[in-house]
């Protein structure tokens, strides 16, 4: 019989990566041992990506070689760019961008192929097209037009400026920038776990994806930082302590407090509030930063929970000039380079992942005809 399992598998070590690490107790992460405070503000998302995808930070060189690969991946393939308005009108955000990789699958020239040079190749494509998606499901459903991507920019630059439509400023691409870095991998959460279990079974990379992106949909992985941005709207500036204080003796659950890993404060929260702090003051107008201040205050006072990367990440988004409601694919556009790169560790290594389970039904139940029922 099979040990009493752990709810949600709480603590149960489910695969082996080189990819990255999390020390709960001291709060850090690493990517294949860099700390995350050494790497957001000093590195691209560029060289993370290529960090998680080909194992090493990249030289000039192979930085302007990746690069090079990065920008020819970004065009669409026919099949999604042809059908995007019409999900755009059925379908919310996340929805649309489940649907769109998976038609995305059908024009790439290696779909047909698991091996380590064609993944590698996927990779980059899956993560240059992703902030496209994102760009143009957003511009079918406003009826904007979209800039065509700066050569000159990279993937934090260029989605700002498909986004809002105008160039962001160098400070703004830094901190977005940073954003990425921040959310680009983070071991074994749902939607990787997800995308292992998918790449285990030998299906292929965009197949992958598709079940990381439909685990990411759900508020309590990736919509979580809409919903603190939910949360701040509805909140009057003047009384946030006391609707916390309401909420919580209600039973309500806060958005983007507590993480089932970090003991401490979540590492990524650490720069996130910065940011947000900085962009508030310099829009002029820094309520949201101030209101999210209080209810962090006021939250840890009552509940000990620290905020996670959830939720100064919505201020952040917000002072950008991102909508809400792609709060949540940003998220995607940041983490494919780390699902990616887990879909090659899996292949690289394989073994079809197959937990038990332990059975509570009821035994011993016996067959009776229908006419006897």
């Amino acid at each position: 019989m099979a040990d009493k399992p752990t709810k949600g598998l709480a603590d149960v070590v489910a695969a082996s990566t080189a990819l990255s690490d999390i020390d709960g107790k001291a709060g850090r992460l690493f990517y294949r041992g860099y700390d995350i405070h050494d790497l957001a503000g000093r590195t691209t998302f560029e060289e993370i990506a290529h960090l998680l995808q080909r194992g090493k930070l990249p030289t000039h060189d192979q930085l302007a070689e990746y690069g090079a690969e990065l920008a020819r991946g970004r065009s669409l393939g026919g099949l999604a760019e042809n059908n995007v308005a019409e999900i755009a009108e059925k379908q919310a955000p996340m929805a649309a961008l489940r649907t769109l990789v998976s038609l995305s699958a059908a024009d790439d020239p290696d779909k047909n192929s698991n091996a380590a040079d064609a993944n590698r190749r996927k990779a980059a494509r899956l993560t240059a097209q992703q902030p496209i998606l994102v760009a143009h499901y957003h511009a079918a459903r406003t009826g904007a037009e979209i800039p065509e991507p700066d050569p000159e920019l990279g993937i934090a630059a260029n989605f700002l400026l498909q986004i809002t439509g105008r160039r962001p400023s160098p400070r703004e691409t830094e901190i977005f920038d940073a954003c990425l870095v921040l959310h680009a991998d983070h071991t074994m959460n749902a939607s990787t776990f997800a995308a292992r279990v998918c790449a285990a079974t030998l299906s292929d990379m965009h197949s992958a994806i598709v079940a990381a992106i439909g685990t990411l949909k759900g508020p309590l992985h990736g919509g979580a930082n809409e919903q603190v941005m939910r949360t701040l709207e509805a909140l009057d500036p003047s009384g946030v302590a006391q609707a916390v204080r309401d909420k919580l003796a209600a039973g309500e659950k806060i958005m983007g407090f507590g993480h089932r890993v970090y003991k401490t404060e979540d590492p990524r929260a650490t720069h996130l509030r910065r940011m947000s702090r900085e962009l508030g003051e310099a829009s002029g107008d820094d309520t949201y930063y101030r209101m999210s201040k209080e209810m962090e205050e006021v939250v840890f006072a009552e509940k000990g929970l620290y905020p996670n990367v959830d939720f100064y990440a919505a201020t952040v988004y917000h002072y950008l000039g991102i909508p809400t409601d792609l709060f949540t694919p940003v998220f995607s556009v940041s983490r494919m380079s780390g699902w990616t790169a887990h879909v090659i560790e899996q292949h690289a290594d394989n073994r079809l992942i197959r937990p038990d389970s332990e059975y509570i039904g009821e035994r011993d139940q016996k067959w009776i005809p229908i006419d006897e029922r």
